[in-house]
């Protein structure tokens, strides 16, 4: 009997997915566990498995586009089975971006296997048994009209002419039945290629690039919390002779190396442990001073910016912290964290310090009541006992919400954090 597999919620603020990639067609056998889909959260893009077995019978949505949570992903039953009844009673079919099923996926010439993966077989309980073709192949479509919906257009064929800005309605296909296919996109690239690179655009050009779920997130949250927290800025600046000296006497002895931010993360927990009142949540009617010390690291990826957490911070050495800093960000730049990875931070630190930046204000990422922002350590005058020396420096700049943290607040916790910076030896006793 058909089954329903609908898009699965991920996270705990997911609302709608897209689906990155399919990894099986219709047709497929399909086995408890077999890995179906890579679909694309608020968060990152996530690997989904089927928890049942069957043929697939229909993807309710195509690759790139998105749909509600628990709107009709794809369904699965027994070979020929019809799932026109179970479509028609389904509400959760009306807000998916593909009202058809997604019966050809490979960029395939044999018109025999074409045609084949086309047809769909109903049962009339009146009738004897009829077939009925959802495509049939119309050469004079492409010649008598240029309307890019009437159109033969594979969809790997279709993605890449997207992602390369070719217009679709300019080229004739080679495929079958005058079909657009992958080959004639890379002729298109190829041409191109072949061009001086070097000459001016004499027209105005530009490319629409269709925003993913992590970038949609992160605008509404970083907007909701900049414009809804009162934001104010503490800035100080850290004497790091001492921090440098210390790291490069440990990174002499050790096998593992670590880095100037995984000491400041174990500093910041530090401090954070004599200052309580900045390890703070705002919630609309209370305010929730933590215990725990749960630091999250602002990672940066391809489509943004992702925030994994290393909890209970206070409580690890710097080389355990070191770790899972190093762990999350291989997993953040394949795209394998979990809902479990980015949740319950407490606090969030921010460094650009390795891209040269010297120093910035971060936005809070709610509901935390602070993030620090940390620049670089460069070379500065310092004036010591009178004369001027050659000292490293670095800035850092607290950002509060100034509905939880008061200035003093925030200060005390600052000139904490240069305390333990600047005599790093207290950081590891």
């Amino acid at each position: 009997m058909a089954e329903i597999v609908r898009m699965p919620r991920l996270s705990d603020t997911m609302t709608e997915g897209t689906v990155a990639k399919w990894h099986k067609k219709v047709g497929d056998k399909i086995s408890e566990g077999d890995l179906l889909a890579d679909i694309e959260t608020d968060k990152a893009t996530m690997e989904f498995e089927s928890f049942q077995e069957g043929v697939l019978l229909y993807i309710g949505v195509e690759e790139s586009k998105t749909a509600e949570v628990d709107s009709i992903l794809a369904i699965l039953g027994d070979a020929g089975e019809n799932i026109d009844e179970i479509l028609k009673n389904d509400s959760a079919t009306t807000s998916n971006d593909s009202k058809e099923p997604l019966v050809i996926k490979d960029d395939e010439d044999n018109p025999s296997d074409l045609f084949e993966q086309s047809k769909k077989i109903t049962v009339d309980n009146k009738q004897n048994s009829k077939i009925e073709s959802n495509f049939e192949p119309q050469v004079n479509d492409l010649e008598s009209s240029s309307a890019l919906q009437r159109k033969k257009v594979s969809p790997l064929a279709k993605k890449m002419a997207k992602d390369k800005g070719v217009d679709l309605n300019s080229l004739q296909g080679s495929g079958t039945y005058g079909r657009i296919i992958k080959r004639d996109i890379e002729k298109i690239n190829s041409t191109l290629s072949g061009l001086n690179n070097n000459i001016g655009i004499t027209h105005e050009k530009f490319q629409e690039i269709p925003l993913s779920q992590m970038r949609k997130t992160i605008a509404k949250r970083l907007a909701t919390s900049k414009f809804s927290a009162p934001h104010f800025y503490l800035s100080m600046t850290i004497n790091c002779d001492k921090l440098v000296d210390t790291r490069n006497s440990i990174n002499a002895k050790k096998n593992t190396k670590i880095s100037f931010n995984d000491i400041i993360v174990k500093a910041v927990s530090l401090a954070l442990r004599e200052n309580p009142n900045i390890n703070s949540s705002w919630y609309d009617d209370k305010i929730k001073i933590n215990d725990h010390i749960n630091i999250g690291i602002a990672v940066a990826v391809d489509d943004g910016l992702l925030v994994p957490v290393v909890r209970y911070t206070d409580t690890k050495n710097i080389f355990q912290i070191s770790s899972e800093i190093k762990t999350f960000v291989k997993k953040a730049q394949d795209k394998k964290l979990t809902p479990s990875d980015w949740e319950g931070s407490t606090f969030t630190i921010s460094n650009l310090g390795m891209y040269g930046i010297d120093d910035f204000t971060a936005i809070i990422n709610s509901p935390d009541s602070c993030i620090l922002a940390v620049g670089g350590i460069n070379d500065h005058p310092v004036i010591k006992n009178g004369k001027v020396i050659p000292g490293k420096l670095m800035k850092l700049t607290l950002s509060c919400d100034h509905r939880v943290v008061d200035g003093a607040t925030g200060a005390s916790f600052l000139n904490t954090l240069k305390a333990f910076l600047e005599n790093p030896i207290t950081i590891f006793v």
